[in-house]
């Protein structure tokens, strides 16, 4: 089945869905912040969805005494399932989900491009090499796994460590039969973490915690999953990134409405103390994504030329416009390169001034007592 027939086959259920708009998606506005608990609230950014082009708008606020950068109001459960899984990829993990909705929200092949840059394996070998300044370890959990690439390229440095994946979906089955996995773990952190209690001398969260509805809970869980002594590598996007003032809406890592929460270095570092953890690295330099500008330009495209075989657009569209599209997508690949190329170069130059998109913690597990 083709995708146009997918699309159509879905049409009426999600025309259903939307019936009554896009209230039931959305959980009651909170005043307060769910960090630390003040009432100084600033709206940092309001947005549609600019990957697939769902209806609804989205707002992040920004706490003015911690910094903390969350959603508000917050899906609730029907706006998770609407937003989040609505695309037909259940069967991936959510890193590869990123790629694969980017590709076919932002022009299909044109997007190729941008993804490029977050499969970077130098990027991915950086952390690998920052944590094994601490030893080999034996046993390695990457959570929110997907199809398992982070482990494949760890192997790379970390031959005799045994690695194993934890995600919500059937990604890990293909990760497990391509050998990038010893085991898979398929569930929640938060859940699965009694069961995997002391069993881990790494535990990674690459790109992750920006996902879940309750980071500090996935670092009280990572705590009891490792082992006294172990490491928790931490990457995430970083909010005080002047790429994220200066690009707004646009900032890739906002992807509204699937990233819920920005936690500030100094507040993961606070926690992970008071969580009996000693940060042991910090670095805002090379886990930053070369692909600001890039994705900029393709989501400002994907906001332009929308696509408008979708099911929550009533009728399917004629087919010159959907060539028409498909042209103006191929048209605009000279420009998508030349900011992948900005991307790059000024790279060296962006993270030394505060416009490094991302941060790395390693974190030590002290013995309790």
């Amino acid at each position: 089945m083709d995708l146009a027939q997918q699309t159509a086959e879905r049409r009426p259920a999600c025309l259903a869905r939307l019936a009554e708009g896009t209230a039931p998606f959305h959980e009651p506005r909170r005043d307060d912040c769910p960090w630390c608990g003040s009432h100084r609230l600033r709206v940092r950014v309001r947005t549609p969805d600019l990957v697939q082009g769902k209806p609804g708008h989205f707002t992040l606020a920004r706490c003015a005494d911690c910094a903390h950068t969350f959603q508000n109001p917050g899906l609730s459960p029907e706006g998770l399932e609407f937003y989040r899984l609505g695309s037909g990829r259940q069967d991936l993990g959510h890193r590869d989900f990123w790629r694969q909705d980017l590709c076919h929200g932002v022009g299909g092949a044109a997007a190729a491009i941008l993804t490029r840059a977050w499969t970077s394996r130098r990027r991915q070998l950086a952390g690998v090499r920052a944590l094994s300044r601490f030893g080999e370890p034996e046993s390695w959990l990457d959570v929110g796994t997907g199809r398992a690439r982070f482990p494949a390229a760890a192997k790379e440095l970390l031959p005799y460590t045994a690695f194993d994946g934890l995600d919500g979906d059937r990604g890990l089955a293909e990760a497990v039969r391509r050998g990038r996995i010893e085991e898979a773990h398929r569930g929640r952190l938060t859940d699965l973490a009694g069961r995997l209690a002391g069993r881990y001398d790494v535990l990674s969260m690459i790109h992750y915690l920006q996902r879940r509805p309750d980071p500090r809970a996935e670092l009280r869980a990572a705590r009891t999953v490792l082992r006294p002594g172990g490491h928790l590598l931490i990457e995430a996007p970083d909010p005080q990134s002047r790429s994220a003032r200066l690009l707004g809406k646009w900032w890739a890592s906002y992807r509204q409405p699937r990233h819920p929460h920005f936690v500030p270095l100094a507040n993961l570092c606070r926690e992970l103390d008071e969580l009996g953890f000693t940060v042991v690295g910090v670095d805002r330099r090379s886990p930053h994504v070369p692909s600001d500008l890039t994705t900029a330009c393709a989501l400002l495209l994907n906001r332009l030329l929308p696509d408008p075989d979708v099911p929550w657009h009533p009728r399917p569209p004629a087919a010159p416009l959907l060539r028409l599209r498909r042209a103006a997508w191929w048209a605009a690949i000279p420009l998508l390169a030349l900011a992948q190329a900005a991307d790059v170069l000024l790279a060296p130059l962006l993270t030394r001034t505060g416009f490094g998109n991302a941060y790395r913690v390693i974190a030590r597990k002290e013995p309790e007592g």
